[in-house]
């Protein structure tokens, strides 16, 4: 937190315990409250009626203390000008402490598994290793691929043997260290609606499909081999380089049925891997390409 900010919540801070403690003295010191009163606060609920009474002296007496431990907090920790406190303490440096003890404490757990290769965190000897590899998966990468890595709508599944950019231990770590950004561009423009559905229907039947329009297809081929090729491979079997999907199997990112293909090729689709190097150190990152390597493998 800025000076300002902490200066800022400091003052209202202390604005808000000084007209406390004014609003309860004013009222104590008010020729109407005293220990007891035979007025009444005016109102009546079931023929029972309220006296007008001052707090009780022990209620009071606890509302002052409330305002001394107020002080006391701000003159401590951060606030009254003093924006570190007198004993220093910040949450963000809380938080490095933390850290760094939990550094201290870890790290020679991650460089014991750092020194083995993916392929022999893969043996049974080392599942210890692999159990930390899935817990920081949960972590990080589960809010998109999902706790088991099944993937979802726009999110590869990870536990299958189809891969946008490979599934070698190699590639994986590739991947999740410097993320990825896949790119489909828009073809609706350029072919045209009708295009766009000749082209959806060739795809289709390079997976396959059963009762895809032929004519369409035929006609689609060619503008496939003239737009789609270049990524996709003239036989539709995708690029790893690239990051093209193979179009000749049953796995569809976004979907494979025939509208669902038209919107990607009429739209284009944009997809973001985030980078994980400025997030994980290397040791962690070891670990959770591990685990998604053992996902593909079983």
């Amino acid at each position: 937190m800025s000076a300002f900010w902490s200066a800022w919540v400091s003052v209202i801070a202390l604005a808000v315990i000084l007209g406390c403690t004014w609003l309860l003295f004013a009222t104590r010191k008010s020729e109407k409250y005293k220990e007891s009163t035979e007025e009444k606060v005016g109102h009546e609920f079931d023929g029972i009626e309220e006296y007008d009474n001052p707090l009780p002296k022990w209620w009071f007496q606890m509302f002052l203390a409330t305002v001394v431990f107020g002080l006391g907090y701000l003159v401590l920790y951060p606030g009254l000008g003093n924006f570190q406190g007198l004993l220093g303490w910040s949450s963000h440096g809380q938080w490095e402490e933390e850290m760094q003890h939990a550094e201290e404490v870890y790290q020679p757990v991650f460089a014991k598994y750092a020194a083995l290769s993916i392929e022999e965190l893969q043996d049974p000897a080392n599942e210890t290793g692999l159990r930390m590899g899935q817990r920081m998966f949960a972590n990080n990468c589960s809010v998109c691929h999902g706790s088991a890595g099944t993937g979802a709508y726009g999110f590869p599944n990870l536990t299958d043997s189809d891969w946008l950019y490979g599934g070698d231990p190699a590639t994986i770590k590739e991947s999740i260290t410097n993320g990825r950004q896949g790119a489909m561009p828009a073809w609706g423009a350029v072919l045209g609606e009708d295009g766009v559905r000749d082209v959806t229907a060739y795809v289709l039947t390079l997976s396959g499909a059963d009762n895809v329009d032929s004519q369409a297809a035929e006609r689609g081929q060619s503008q496939f081999q003239a737009l789609c090729a270049a990524c996709h491979g003239a036989d539709g079997k995708g690029m790893h380089a690239l990051g093209a999907p193979n179009l000749t199997d049953s796995t569809w990112l976004y979907g494979g049925s025939f509208e669902q293909i038209a919107h990607t090729i009429r739209n284009g689709r944009n997809g973001v891997m985030p980078a994980h190097q400025n997030l994980l150190s290397e040791d962690k990152i070891h670990l959770i390409t591990a685990y998604v390597y053992s996902l593909s493998q079983k």
